[in-house]
């Protein structure tokens, strides 16, 4: 049995789900469209080009709207941006992917950058058990904007899932990872069977030249 570790989005995803949710946050009047709009485009070329401040992008726009709305509307808006916005972005080819794992009896895991509040019901439609995702800190049932330890973002992502085997008393032998972006390779790095699905340029040619499985979801 082994581990089969899933990167979310632009991989299990034919697309970016904290992109979307800024996206779909403009559509609701739920935040100021200009500004937010830019900002959303402006973190995600960050992202892409891999000069992306974490903890900036986190607490000045990716979290800073769940602040500013009841929970209740939250969670409304979030049941109709997965079932109108993320479901169309599942492919056959992503769902097969982790039916085939799991028909294997492996342990299957999420790890995203992308916060918790808005990726679990994602997860849950993969029905993956296992979840590493940013962790958006609350305090009394409301949150804060701020982030409750380490981000799950390049090397974070190995600090906590380092963590995560040790409680659960797992190793990486045998291990998958599956990842789009070269964001990623500290962890792609560490894996028994790294793969790449649908690369950017840079995760492309740092596969070839390492002789690393590369996939297709579309």
């Amino acid at each position: 049995m082994s581990l089969a570790i899933f990167d979310l989005d632009n991989t299990l995803l034919r697309g970016d789900s904290d992109h979307a949710w800024g996206e779909f946050l403009v559509q609701q009047g739920a935040v100021d469209p200009e500004r937010f709009a830019r900002d959303n485009d402006r973190y995600y070329q960050a992202y892409v080009e891999g000069t992306l401040d974490i903890y900036e992008f986190l607490e000045r726009h990716q979290l800073r709207p769940l602040t500013q709305h009841p929970r209740a509307t939250l969670d409304a808006w979030r049941t109709r941006f997965v079932r109108e916005r993320i479901l169309p972005l599942i492919t056959p080819a992503a769902r097969a992917l982790v039916e085939r794992h799991r028909e294997q009896g492996d342990t299957l895991m999420i790890i995203t950058a992308t916060n918790r509040y808005l990726t679990a019901p994602i997860a849950a439609e993969f029905n993956i058990p296992h979840l590493l995702a940013t962790e958006p800190e609350e305090v009394d049932g409301r949150f804060t904007g701020k982030v409750a330890g380490t981000p799950c973002y390049r090397d974070g992502k190995v600090t906590r899932l380092k963590a995560w085997l040790e409680e659960y008393g797992e190793d990486l032998t045998d291990s998958w990872f599956y990842s789009d972006s070269h964001n990623d390779l500290p962890l792609l790095k560490l894996v028994a069977h790294p793969v790449a699905v649908n690369p950017d340029r840079q995760l492309a040619d740092h596969g070839a030249r390492h002789g690393w499985a590369r996939l297709d979801l579309d």
